[in-house]
């Protein structure tokens, strides 16, 4: 399987570094081939400029004259995530959110054109033009506790980036694992993680 991982931590030894050494290990084990785009060495825009919202509008009728206004790095995400069969994104959950990176990359990839149709030319319904796409897992770091994250900010990852985005345009294997209390936890507990999670991507189906 084509496993397309996004990466977002500027430090090299965090422990998101250490999620993804175990997803490369296991997605290898389980032979699968495995692509990273890692945003923070790529020094990734996540903003979206004027000529990107206007490509935004022009997709809906235009899709092939709304990529040419789109800058290069965007594209070749586009022509990686074309030939994903299973996308992996890997980030720390900061301030109850993504980083600005992690968020520019679905504000500019996960795009009218590239990730998406719209069916009507008013904006409404979505059909996905990711066609190899099978599925999406979510595994991110927080130090928030998993129940007040859960109860008091409702899992916002979770609604935002997998119903938010995902669900919208049609992929329907969506997963997301959590990490929760990380500066607590001992080196067991999170050798017990890093191994859990490269049996997950070794089966990965």
């Amino acid at each position: 399987m084509n496993v397309l991982v996004v990466f977002n931590h500027p430090y090299e030894k965090s422990f998101c570094a250490a999620i993804l050494a175990s997803v490369q290990t296991g997605l290898r084990a389980g032979g699968h081939d495995c692509d990273v785009i890692y945003l923070d060495r790529d020094d990734f825009d996540p903003a979206m400029r004027s000529k990107d919202l206007q490509a935004f509008v022009l997709a809906r009728t235009d899709s092939a004259g709304a990529e040419q206004m789109l800058d290069a790095q965007v594209l070749n995400y586009r022509d990686r995530l074309h030939r994903a069969e299973h996308l992996v994104f890997v980030f720390p959950i900061w301030w109850e959110l993504m980083p600005a990176l992690m968020k520019g990359f679905v504000d500019k990839v996960i795009f009218p054109g590239i990730a998406y149709d719209q069916t009507s030319g008013r904006g409404v319904g979505m059909v996905s033009k990711l066609t190899a796409l099978k599925g999406v897992t979510v595994i991110t770091t927080m130090n928030t506790p998993s129940i007040i994250y859960r109860f008091l900010f409702g899992n916002a990852i979770k609604r935002a980036l997998l119903t938010g985005t995902f669900w919208k345009i049609g992929v329907r294997n969506r997963k997301w694992i959590s990490f929760s209390n990380v500066k607590s936890r001992t080196n067991e507990k999170r050798q017990a993680w890093l191994t859990q999670i490269e049996h997950d991507m070794r089966s990965l189906a």
